[in-house]
């Protein structure tokens, strides 16, 4: 489960980005309105517009990124599913489409919002729309309530969900045409529409429920005021968080805080007390917690971290739009986002005591709080400030501390980087991948010598315009385990289960993306043979046997037999290998998985006792390109003995024309002994 609200977060990343400019853009019109008595402008209309195009269609953004971010390989089609699960689900939810369903009336005619009519149904107004309500629908459906972030994620989870399962299914000859990727739209349809009528009858139970939590909590005083705030960021993921809105900030049981603060109507010392808790955290807090992320995130990663975080603290501080920042950790690390919402509940509560009252028309952010401070219901809003700078403080030493303490995933922290692990490892050298980078591109007869760069789970690939240059001892000393000559052009260098970084950082050298060091100033990996001769004795003494269970059905064979000279060598490592009769592809120990090929073909794990084993399904089955392979598992999780890590399509690989044998490979430990059980 934490696994999948990584991904999960990491993906909502992608429409994330987006919404501090949009924010700012309405936060400046707002500005612009408020000084200018209350008019609006061309200037204004302009950046409203643009701004609320953003903003007022998130959750459909979140559709699309977070179907695109939780697919396998997506291509594109994963979006598509997600954008027709939201407007399968939002066009069946839609207020013309409720009333219709449950037999209620509907009108666009305006008419005064909160009316009851002779029959008891009411009015209810949201976005320009007006329709007759029974008291057991509510506003339930209207459009601020149910096209929120968290429908927009469901349907990019069910667009996600529908492609990776759907996206290789073949049909009968007579509909072949719907076969693979064309089936995925319509199996999303079907499904969407299921979840529709779903959430047609539980959401109004749902929504009520919440309102009716918060009617009864308003007599609790300073209390009530913190369950509001802590419910309030709580419900922000479900989009729930109207209901109680409704309650404390509009005429549902006679409060109407926002509205009074804004006429000045209120009850100065009163009104105001369910909104002012918000800008201290909002302005200060989350900026807080911001920097406490920054600080904590890796260093190959803070630059990316940097981009988030600031554009995220700058909407939050001055607009008072805190989606950017709370969706950026919200699911990667959940603990977090629970903490958060009980400082925003301790703020509330604490705010409701003292002499400070300060309200909105927008959101907690400097500008609202600029904009009322001479609002005659404003009181000692200088206080605000000092609330303010205690919380920035509390925000920053508190995340800090948690994030390192249990080594949350927040942003500049995720895995599955090869930033995040471009350090000493691996042989990489002093100076990272990009100095292993740099001496492989030397040692390959320079970068105009390389014509085709790609690698497989363990070694480069590649097409050189010239064999005769290609510097074997110079890449042995640079940290390769070998390398090979398949004929022709081709030059394969086998380097371990980090080769994806290597790869990625002599693309990046090649391209001139990154400053890299001269050949000469990188150090080499490994000594010359006369002085590891000693080490090499010191090695052969203290040889392991490494005992594995078989990690897919089939009978065991000596790794000489295997026809590759690439594993049969031992070039790779020691090791034994499987002729299977089954593709389910098992743990073979106790493990952390290390890398999951993208290709789905081989697996890397790390035993319980650092020993770093790869399981590599068939033979140059990376060529494959991940057809027929399924994995089960991702990069960091933590499996046992015998569970499930891959799922493989035997007879697709023979009829592909490519070996099943299975290599198993100790990658660390060239004087390993490994036994198969």
């Amino acid at each position: 489960m934490m696994k999948f609200l990584q991904n999960l977060g990491k993906s909502i990343m992608l429409p994330v980005a987006v919404l501090p400019v949009a924010a700012i853009l309405v936060g400046i019109a707002n500005w612009i309105i408020g000084i200018n008595d209350d008019q609006t402008n061309v200037v204004t209309s302009f950046l409203q517009t643009a701004g609320l195009a953003i903003l007022d269609n998130m959750a459909l953004l979140f559709a699309v990124g977070v179907s695109i971010g939780m697919a396998r390989k997506s291509d594109g089609t994963s979006a598509l599913a997600g954008l027709v699960s939201w407007l399968v689900i939002t066009s069946l939810l839609a207020p013309s489409s409720v009333m219709t369903l449950l037999s209620r009336d509907y009108t666009t005619t305006p008419l005064e919002d909160g009316a009851t009519l002779t029959d008891g149904q009411q009015v209810v107004q949201d976005h320009g729309q007006w329709m007759l309500s029974s008291p057991d629908v509510n506003a339930a459906f209207t459009p601020g309530s149910f096209q929120n972030a968290f429908i927009g994620i469901l349907c990019g989870i069910i667009g996600a969900a529908c492609y990776n399962r759907f996206k290789s299914v073949q049909l009968p000859d007579a509909l072949s045409f719907f076969s693979g990727r064309r089936s995925v739209a319509i199996v999303t349809a079907g499904v969407s529409l299921i979840v529709g009528l779903v959430l047609l009858f539980l959401w109004p139970l749902i929504y009520s429920g919440l309102v009716w939590f918060g009617e009864h909590i308003v007599d609790l005083g300073a209390v009530g005021t913190g369950l509001y705030g802590f419910f309030n960021r709580l419900l922000i993921p479900f989009g729930l968080h109207h209901a109680l809105n409704s309650v404390f900030w509009f005429d549902v049981a006679g409060i109407n805080d926002l509205n009074n603060f804004l006429a000045g109507d209120g009850e100065f010392g009163v009104t105001g007390q369910y909104m002012t808790g918000f800008f201290p955290v909002m302005m200060f807090g989350l900026p807080g917690a911001a920097l406490a992320m920054y600080v904590t995130a890796r260093t190959k990663r803070k630059k990316i971290a940097y981009g988030i975080l600031l554009s995220g603290a700058v909407s939050s501080f001055f607009v008072g739009v805190t989606e950017p920042l709370e969706f950026a950790f919200m699911f990667l690390a959940p603990p977090l986002y629970l903490i958060h919402a009980v400082f925003m509940g301790i703020s509330m509560a604490v705010s409701s005591l003292l002499p400070v009252r300060m309200g909105f028309g927008f959101s907690g952010g400097f500008v609202d709080l600029m904009l009322n401070w001479t609002n005659p219901l404003a009181e000692n809003p200088w206080i605000i400030f000092v609330m303010g700078a205690f919380w920035f403080v509390v925000y920053f030493f508190v995340f800090r501390w948690v994030i390192l303490k249990f080594r949350l995933k927040t942003p500049g922290r995720e895995d599955d980087d090869p930033e995040d692990v471009a350090s000493d490892e691996d042989g990489a050298g002093s100076v990272g991948y990009v100095g292993t980078a740099v001496k492989f591109i030397d040692a390959l007869g320079g970068q105009s010598n390389i014509t085709e760069l790609d690698n497989c789970a363990t070694r480069l690939r590649m097409e050189v315009a010239d064999t005769s240059v290609v510097d074997e001892p110079a890449l042995k000393r640079a940290g390769a385990a070998g390398t090979i000559r398949p004929g022709g052009k081709s030059v394969q260098v086998i380097y371990g289960l980090n080769v994806q970084f290597v790869k990625d950082a002599m693309e990046k050298v090649m391209a001139g993306e990154v400053d890299a060091p001269d050949a000469d100033e990188v150090p080499d990996v490994v000594p010359d043979a006369d002085e590891s001769s000693a080490s090499v004795a010191t090695l052969e003494k203290t040889a392991k046997t490494v005992v594995l269970h078989r990690p897919i059905p089939g009978y065991a064979i000596a790794l000489s037999e295997v026809p590759d000279k690439t594993f049969s060598s031992g070039m790779m490592g020691p090791g034994a290998a499987v002729v299977p009769t089954a593709g389910d592809v098992t743990a073979p120990a106790d493990a952390t998985v290390v890398t999951v090929f993208p290709t789905g073909h081989a697996i890397g794990l790390r035993l319980q006792d650092g020993t770093e084993v790869l399981v590599h399904v068939g033979l140059d089955t990376v060529k494959m390109k991940g057809e027929g392979f399924e994995p089960l598992v991702a990069a960091g999780d933590t499996v046992t003995q015998g569970q499930p890590i891959l799922r493989v399509d035997l007879e697709k690989v023979e009829a592909a024309g490519y070996s099943t044998v299975t290599p198993v490979i100790v990658m660390n430990d060239k004087s390993a002994v490994v036994e198969l059980t």
